[in-house]
């Protein structure tokens, strides 16, 4: 199998906590806004959404990214779904997804069709939304996908705790798979993962974090089209 089962803990009765990685799925005080602040402004999201806007994230967790995006795609009343792809190596349980997002009642419609239809890595056809995850880690799967993304939610743990997802090599091949003028952001702003994204080819700038976190970095690949590379 691709992917592993995760190990978890639980804080404040439904706080999902890694214990391989000794990090939190989401930010303690509020991980939805979080998520708004980093992943959907991060990217200029929700007034870049077009029809076929197409989202990629490393960790999907517990699909809370996917599901603000969701929601907020389905908020613009656009024609079409919103694509999003997530590489996932751990991937949770419909229930424990569930007992992890029920933090969020204004979610509660949404949540209920995923953790529904939920059956781990896979593809899922959902009103407005056409979602992938696939399963297993990222620097190996990654390199072989054929997508190309407008934007990135780049949401593994830490980097300092789970540095297999913040590689060079990994940065790389997600600059390769990214449209020109495609953007990316993450809750980290750590020097070496700046330093590779920027060695990938991304524009790569500082932006005042979530919360407590003074920074957070995002940006944007600059060329055209044609310089995505393909896929031996």
């Amino acid at each position: 199998m691709a992917w592993e089962k995760p190990d978890l803990a639980w804080e404040a009765g439904n706080l999902p906590v890694s214990t391989r990685f000794a990090d939190p799925y989401f930010a303690r005080s509020d991980g939805l806004a979080e998520s708004r602040h980093v992943f959907l402004a991060g990217n200029d999201l929700p007034a870049r959404f077009r029809p076929g806007f197409h989202i990629a994230e490393l960790g999907f967790g517990t699909g809370l990214n996917f599901l603000a995006a969701w929601q907020a795609w389905c908020a613009q009343g656009l024609s079409g779904s919103l694509r999003f792809t997530s590489f996932e190596r751990y991937p949770l349980g419909a229930a424990d997804m569930a007992r992890a997002l029920a933090r969020w009642p204004e979610l509660a419609a949404l949540t209920q069709r995923l953790c529904a239809a939920w059956a781990g890595p896979g593809r899922y056809s959902l009103p407005g939304a056409e979602l992938e995850v696939i399963g297993g880690d990222a620097g190996h799967v990654l390199p072989h996908w054929t997508g190309a993304a407008d934007a990135w939610f780049l949401d593994g743990f830490s980097p300092a705790r789970n540095p297999q997802m913040w590689t060079p090599d990994l940065m790389a091949a997600l600059a390769r798979r990214t449209r020109a003028g495609g953007s990316f952001a993450t809750y980290s702003a750590a020097g070496h993962v700046r330093r590779a994204l920027s060695a990938a080819g991304f524009a790569v700038r500082k932006r005042p974090g979530f919360g407590a976190k003074r920074e957070m970095c995002a940006g944007s690949r600059p060329g055209a089209d044609r310089d995505i590379a393909p896929v031996a």
